[in-house]
């Protein structure tokens, strides 16, 4: 094998052929807030923070294998609240974190598995940060690529919430928590009437 792969160096470089191995698929985001570096920090590490922009409700306790619990349907059955079991992995304060993190409950199998998101937190000056993104972990085909195509999405919603949230305040969930209840009790009536139908 060891004698093999000169060989197959050389007969790519006569092609003209790419030999390097294929990147690592990955989803990479940034944006600029106008906040201090601890206002930055504290968004993400803190439940006031999350709830100021990300969902509605959370559960933050930021240490290695403290929860990452963010909740974009609270009021949703335990394991469909959204992020419900979520870790952070890795915290250097005010420098950068990371959390494991799973599909919306839409894509059951990918949920199944988990991937992994690293925040990097940058002073531009001393009342602007840049938030950069990068998540990784991604399997191939399948429920895999759709969970890619939602976060790629999802994210841009996320830091452009941030964003906002140092432009014109808090996020108001009033409007988003009632579409959920009444999203809720139709899903309950619908699990009732399944089983009545039994």
């Amino acid at each position: 094998m060891l004698k093999a792969m000169p060989i197959f160096m050389a007969l790519c470089l006569a092609l003209g052929a790419s030999c390097s191995p294929a990147a690592e698929r990955s989803l990479d985001k940034e944006v600029i807030i106008n906040a201090d570096l601890d206002q930055a920090w504290r968004s993400w590490t803190t439940r006031e923070g999350i709830t100021s922009f990300f969902a509605p409700d959370a559960e933050i306790e930021p240490k290695v294998g403290g929860a990452f619990h963010i909740f974009i349907n609270p009021g949703a059955e335990p394991g469909s609240k959204g992020a419900d079991e979520m870790r952070f992995m890795a915290l250097q304060p005010k420098k950068m974190l990371s959390f494991d993190w799973n599909a919306p409950p839409s894509l059951p199998e990918a949920r199944g598995q988990r991937t992994f998101v690293v925040l990097r937190f940058a002073p531009v000056d001393t009342t602007h940060t840049r938030v950069t993104l990068h998540h990784t972990g991604w399997g191939d085909g399948g429920e895999w690529d759709k969970t890619y195509a939602y976060f790629d999405k999802a994210w841009d919603t996320v830091l452009g919430n941030l964003k906002l949230r140092y432009e014109t305040g808090p996020k108001d969930w009033t409007e988003w928590l009632a579409q959920l209840e009444q999203y809720n009790k139709a899903v309950a009536e619908a699990k009732a009437a399944s089983k009545a139908g039994k």
